[in-house]
C-alpha cells in the first residue's frame, strides 16, 4: 500500500457507527473502504453482518455504468454509436441519434415515465423497454442533462442485453461481480434464494420529503410521478420489486460496492476492471450545469456523479448515491474506494451519515 493508513481507522469508524446506530433504533449500516486496493474498513452496526444485502436504490447506477464501461473495453459497446444501432426500436420519435454517451450522461431527453405507471409495469422488463422506446424526448438528445432516475436502467440495460444476449443481472454477474469475487453480494434483481439475506428498509423522513415536493417540480412530475414508483422503503420491501431486474437500482453489501470502485482505481487481488485511460475518461467531467430534473448544478462523468457532498465536493471523486442516504464512490486523488449502505431512509438535513463516515476515513489516510 502506497499511502499510510491510521491503525486506529477501523476503531474510529466503529465509534462513529455506534453513535449513528443508537441501541434500540432502526438504523442499520454497513461501511467499507479500500485504499490502494486493500480493504481498510469493513464495519457494520444494526445489521446481522457485513454480508447482509441492503437495497440501495440508485447506488446501483454505478454498477450499470461500470458494466457498460467493461463491455466498451471489450469492444462490445461504443459510446458514440446510436443506441438504435443496438436496439432498433429505440430510434423512434426523434431518438435515432441518441447515443450510449447520451444515456450515460442523462442527456437522452427521456427521464419521464407515464403518470399512471404501476408497480407491476415497473417490474416488467419488456413492458418498460417498450414504454421507453416509444417516448418522445423532452429535449434534443445531447443538448441538456436531466436525471433519468428510472429510465437510465432500461436504456442502458436493454443495450447491454442486445449486445451480450444476457439479462442485465446476468451480465453484471459475469463481467463485474464474478471477476471481483462478489457474485453473491452485488445484484440488480435478487435471485430467489438471496431474499432471506436481505435487510428490510424502514422510513425515516425520505417518503415525507418526496410527498412534500410540489407536483410541479420536474423530478416529482416526470421522474417519480405517482407514489407507486417513489423510491421508498415500502416499495423496496416488496418481493416482486426486489426480484425484478432494474439496473437503475441495486442491492448489495458495502464491501462489494467498495471493492468494485477499488478495482476501477487499480488492482484488487490481481483484478482490475478497466484500464487507467478508460477510468480517466469515465470519471472526467462530461457534462456540467443545472440538471433539468433535479434543478441543481451537477458535474457528471460517464454514468457517475462527481463531487457530491459525501465526496467532500472533490471533482477527483466519482460514483453514485441512492435514495435515502446510501452511496459508493472512488476518490482518485486518495486511492480511496468507499461505500455506505443504510436501512433507514433519510434525506435533507438528516442525511449526514455518508459525509461523517467518509470524512472519518479520509482523515485516517496519510
Amino acid at each position: 500500500m502506497g499511502r499510510q493508513v491510521s491503525a486506529r481507522l477501523p476503531e474510529r469508524v466503529a465509534a462513529v457507527l455506534g453513535r449513528l446506530a443508537a441501541p434500540g433504533g432502526q438504523d442499520g449500516f454497513q461501511v467499507a473502504a479500500y485504499v490502494d486496493g486493500e480493504r481498510v474498513v469493513d464495519a457494520h452496526a444494526g445489521l446481522p453482518g457485513p454480508d447482509t444485502l441492503v437495497h440501495s436504490f440508485s447506488t446501483g447506477k454505478g454498477f450499470t455504468a461500470t458494466l457498460v464501461h467493461v463491455l466498451a473495453e471489450r469492444g462490445l459497446i461504443d459510446y458514440d454509436v446510436p443506441i438504435a444501432h443496438y436496439w432498433p426500436e429505440f430510434g423512434a420519435r426523434g431518438k435515432e441519434r441518441a447515443t450510449v454517451r447520451h444515456a450515460l450522461t442523462h442527456t437522452v431527453g427521456v427521464p419521464q415515465v407515464p403518470a399512471g405507471l404501476t408497480r407491476a409495469e415497473l417490474c416488467d422488463w419488456d413492458t418498460m423497454c417498450a414504454v421507453v422506446a416509444g417516448q418522445e424526448p423532452l429535449w434534443e438528445p445531447g443538448t441538456a442533462s436531466g436525471y433519468h432516475g428510472w429510465t437510465f436502467g432500461w436504456i442502458l440495460g436493454e443495450t447491454v442485453r442486445r449486445v451480450t444476449g444476457l439479462t442485465p443481472g446476468q451480465a453484471l454477474r459475469r463481467y463485474v461481480a464474478e471477476p471481483l469475487g462478489v457474485a453473491d453480494e452485488m445484484f440488480f434483481g435478487l435471485p430467489e434464494e438471496a431474499l432471506a439475506r436481505g435487510a428490510a428498509l424502514v422510513e425515516g423522513n425520505w417518503a415525507a420529503y418526496l410527498a412534500a415536493l410540489p407536483p410541479s417540480v420536474p423530478f416529482r412530475r416526470l421522474v417519480v410521478p405517482n407514489p407507486d414508483v417513489w423510491t421508498t422503503a415500502e416499495l423496496a420491501n416488496q418481493r416482486a420489486y426486489l426480484l425484478a431486474d432494474l439496473p437503475a437500482c441495486g442491492t448489495t453489501t458495502a464491501r462489494a460496492a467498495a471493492r468494485m470502485y477499488a478495482a476501477l482505481l487499480g488492482e484488487v487481488d490481481g483484478v482490475r476492471l478497466l484500464s487507467p485511460e478508460r477510468v480517466a475518461l469515465a470519471a472526467g467531467v462530461a457534462v456540467e450545469g443545472k440538471d433539468r430534473m433535479l434543478l441543481a448544478r451537477h458535474a457528471k462523468g460517464l454514468g457517475y456523479f462527481l463531487a457530491l457532498p459525501a465526496m467532500a465536493g472533490e471533482r477527483s471523486a466519482f460514483g453514485h448515491h441512492g435514495s435515502g442516504g446510501s452511496i459508493a464512490f472512488a476518490d482518485r486523488g486518495r486511492g480511496l474506494a468507499f461505500a455506505l449502505t443504510r436501512t433507514r431512509l433519510v434525506g435533507g438535513a438528516a442525511d449526514t451519515a455518508a459525509r461523517l463516515l467518509a470524512d472519518e476515513v479520509r482523515a485516517g489516510i496519510g
